[in-house]
């Protein structure tokens, strides 16, 4: 039955998918707390107005959005920075800039669904808010990067390439082109990747560029990756644009970054709030699309009416790097842990394995009580296949004398244990005393 399948481009996680998740989401978590951030999160849904924008951004296409039973218009989230605008603004008077806080949302876009990209994902986001200088943007970068070294990842897997819009709008002055095209055309030129140079010209001549700027902003992007000295050239007296981009690049380079950067200032980002900043991790070989994205938004809170306030962030999806990981082979073998597994011989030994059970995880031990009473091979076999250490095996014989059966399961040996070592009253005596840790740790 296809209700049975989930929704396109959703995912369902298996408890073996979910366990590479969370193990992603604890690199990401982990990253962030020895950097400062501190974890915060909003509701999926959000008013659908906080994502449409006039600068023609694909994500206004995109949103799953419908209207509720008051008749308000919603959306699924379908990117954190705006709800992150949102909720800063409803303190901003109150709060302690600057701000250094992260979140791993859910986010839903309906758009056309390609290797690494679904139209669900979480993405981890990581934002500084609150800090003018470059060197927000050498904290954060510094964090990404730091994640991925955390995931056997370096400099040989992939590269940040990185840009500043400044320059971007320099060019564009340089052009002729109105202040108020720049953001309408950075998001054209964003698509040019994925649309024809003849749609491109099409496009651009739609919000009044001529042939001959078009042909000059094509030289730009040509020289896009020869380095600065390149661009500062086609730029002319407008020159100067480039300075804070080579601070940066310095500074990464002081410390410890270098290795992974390369200056391609044909990198847009097809958000219109960015302003300065912005750069997009990409793999060496050149597989996947964007892994991760970001960059400066300073002016994104007085869109929403608030006062001017500089931001620098970035959003890191789950779908691709975890693809990347696993043609890698940089994935671990995470398998399901268990520190014991009780097995009743049958109903009659059922309350006496709960309550072994619950001794067991009074003391800190995970542990799974079995009452299936199925036979004891097919048991065991369970034991091994949920990744059980030991097992407490209740015969009637044993229990008759006071004692159980621990068997250790990778070497199959068994030792009989005095039951009563198991019911140790531990809320009283708090830790678990030294005997009781002895049998059931060291055994």
């Amino acid at each position: 039955m296809s209700t049975l399948q989930p929704v396109k481009g959703t995912r369902d996680f298996y408890p073996e998918e979910l366990r590479l998740r969370n193990w992603l989401f604890e690199i990401w978590r982990n990253t962030a707390k020895l950097y400062g951030f501190e974890e915060y999160d909003t509701c999926v849904l959000e008013s659908e107005e906080l994502y449409i924008r006039k600068a023609g951004d694909e994500i206004t296409e995109q949103l799953y959005s419908f209207e509720d039973k008051g008749g308000r218009r919603i959306a699924l989230r379908p990117e954190m920075t705006p709800s992150l605008a949102r909720v800063v603004l409803q303190r901003q008077r109150s709060l302690n800039f600057p701000l250094k806080w992260f979140s791993i949302p859910q986010c839903f876009r309906y758009e056309r669904m390609t290797r690494g990209r679904k139209r669900e994902h979480y993405q981890w986001n990581l934002d500084l808010v609150g800090e003018a200088d470059n060197l927000a943007e050498v904290e954060v970068i510094s964090a990404l990067l730091s994640s991925l070294e955390s995931m056997g990842l370096n400099a040989s897997h992939v590269e940040l390439r990185i840009n500043d819009r400044v320059i971007l709008n320099a060019l564009l002055d340089h052009l002729g082109v109105p202040e108020e095209q720049h953001t309408p055309v950075m998001v054209v030129i964003d698509k040019r990747e994925k649309i024809t140079p003849e749609v491109l010209e099409t496009m651009l001549a739609d919000l009044g560029l001529k042939k001959a700027q078009v042909t000059k902003l094509n030289k730009f992007f040509e020289a896009a990756d020869k380095g600065l000295p390149a661009i500062r050239k086609l730029l002319g007296k407008f020159s100067d644009a480039t300075k804070g981009l080579e601070e940066l690049v310095a500074l990464l380079g002081q410390v410890g970054f270098g290795d992974y950067l390369t200056v391609d200032c044909s990198v847009v980002r097809g958000l219109s709030y960015y302003t300065g900043t912005v750069f997009e991790l990409r793999d060496r070989k050149g597989k996947f699309r964007a892994i991760c994205g970001g960059g400066r938004y300073d002016s994104l809170l007085s869109t929403y009416g608030g006062d001017p306030m500089p931001a620098i962030g970035f959003g890191f999806g789950d779908v691709v790097i975890l693809e990347m990981l696993g043609d890698l082979g940089l994935l671990p073998e995470l398998e399901h842990r268990l520190d014991y597994v009780v097995i009743p011989f049958s109903r009659e030994e059922a309350v006496t394995a709960l309550e072994v059970g619950r001794a067991l995880r009074k003391a800190g031990f995970r542990a799974d009580v079995d009452l299936s009473f199925r036979k004891l091979k097919r048991a065991l076999n369970r034991a091994d296949d949920i990744g059980a250490t030991k097992a407490v095996l209740l015969f009637p014989e044993e229990l008759a004398q006071g004692q159980v059966k621990m068997r250790t399961m990778a070497t199959r040996v068994e030792q009989v244990v005095p039951l009563d070592n198991l019911f140790l009253d531990l809320t009283t005596q708090g830790l678990p005393p030294e005997e009781f840790l002895e049998i059931l740790k060291r055994q």
